[in-house]
């Protein structure tokens, strides 16, 4: 199987704050993914793409089989602006993570940065994964002061409370995937230290809900400006791929810094 960056962009998926464990080093990018002795590591560079393509691991957490062509077809039908936004970065795809590891990532993310995020996340797993991501168990065990000798700071308790929760079986993981979005949410909620946007980006980058739609700060802008009284149901029972399109091109374009931004 052949892509072209247009299919999969490497430099717009990976850093574009869906995963938190992967570095780039004179065009090689080294990727990890997986809990304590499941971590598998995968070293690609944008030009041979094989490693992806020939290991069934690693095409599923790109999300290979999903039809990103017909989907950014029917998203350009949208608006003009949503249509920019698809020839902007069309390789960008959902990464289809490991959903304990996504979980507790976006826990790490809040009020946080993405190069402190992935500080954070470097030091979990040497302390608790032996280089792999940290079990549910470790850190359900885990003491706070540890983990805010890590960097944590606010965030421990939060972790601990989120890992005891799918630890004890409150949260399941499997009911997170089937149940409607809405309840999913507040499924996840529940949780002391998971408010909408962590529930929402976990949702959509750990257990691939691809319905789930996150707002931000960006998000809100656009959506304000652009499609203003309307909701994520313009874009469909995938609005998630569409979200990151917008997201991606609202921060990185410039499209925003223009004195006059709405759409003709």
């Amino acid at each position: 199987m052949q892509l072209t960056q247009k299919e999969l962009s490497l430099k717009d998926t990976l850093p574009s704050g869906q995963c938190f464990r992967f570095s780039e080093d004179n065009g090689t990018w080294t990727v990890k993914s997986g809990v304590a002795e499941n971590c598998r590591t995968l070293r690609v560079r944008q030009e041979d793409l094989s490693p992806i393509t020939d290991d069934p691991y690693w095409s599923e957490f790109f999300d290979l089989e999903t039809d990103y062509e017909s989907l950014k077809k029917d998203f350009s039908k949208v608006s003009p602006l949503m249509a920019q936004a698809c020839a902007y970065a069309p390789g960008i795809r959902i990464l289809n993570q490991d959903t304990w590891e996504a979980l507790c990532g976006f826990v790490v993310s809040q009020n946080n940065n993405i190069k402190r995020i992935m500080g954070i996340v470097e030091r979990m797993c040497s302390f608790y994964g032996n280089g792999g991501f940290p079990s549910v168990k470790s850190l359900a065990n885990a003491k706070e002061d540890d983990l805010r000798s890590l960097g944590l700071g606010f965030r421990a308790p939060y972790i601990v409370n989120t890992a005891r929760a799918v630890y004890d079986g409150l949260i399941d993981f499997e009911v997170l995937k089937n149940v409607d979005i809405d309840e999913a949410r507040g499924m996840l909620m529940t949780v002391k230290g998971i408010g909408p946007k962590v529930a929402d980006c976990a949702l959509l980058f750990g257990f691939h809900r691809l319905d789930c739609f996150p707002m931000d700060v960006w998000m809100k802008r656009v959506m304000a400006t652009c499609f203003a009284g309307q909701d994520k149901s313009i874009f469909g029972p995938c609005a998630g791929v569409a979200q990151q399109y917008l997201f991606h091109f609202a921060r990185t374009s410039g499209y925003f810094d223009e004195p006059d931004c709405k759409e003709n």
